[in-house]
């Protein structure tokens, strides 16, 4: 099997959605934002060993400034949408949470087309469209 992006991006989904179900068992009995520091520190051990033994490598001296703004930046967005995602799954139950969560699809569409200038098909808003009502019904309370 060719590893394409759609390999790679279903088995995120695939990942995220077990990531949902532990963490809301292992934030049962502990607050979330020390939660969040047990998971981000075994993901960093975890994608340091990758990154050093990989097939890659790690060479920090070849990284431009400018992407180490972008991906700094990142990683504060990503720290602060999960210690939101580990509160909010503290707070409520996983099957709400977790597509709530997932609006962030709507949103990249959204951001994707204002900041980076990408272009979506009518079929493709209305597949954002259908997430984010998909999203709005699976967490309803009726």
């Amino acid at each position: 099997m060719q590893m394409t992006w759609l390999f790679w991006a279903l088995a995120s989904a695939g990942f995220a959605a077990i990531t949902a179900i532990l963490a809301k068992l292992g934030v049962a009995d502990v607050p979330a934002d020390s939660a969040t520091l047990v998971r981000t520190v075994v993901i960093l051990v975890l994608v340091a060993l990758i990154a050093v033994l990989g097939r890659e490598g790690f060479s920090p001296g070849k990284i431009p400034a400018r992407s180490y703004v972008f991906l700094i930046l990142s990683g504060l967005a990503t720290g602060a949408s999960w210690l939101c995602y580990f509160r909010a799954l503290q707070l409520g139950d996983a099957a709400k949470v977790a597509p709530i969560d997932k609006l962030s699809v709507v949103l990249v569409a959204v951001f994707a087309a204002v900041f980076l200038g990408e272009h979506l098909s009518l079929p493709n808003w209305m597949g954002v469209g259908l997430i984010a009502l998909g999203a709005g019904l699976l967490a309803w309370r009726g």
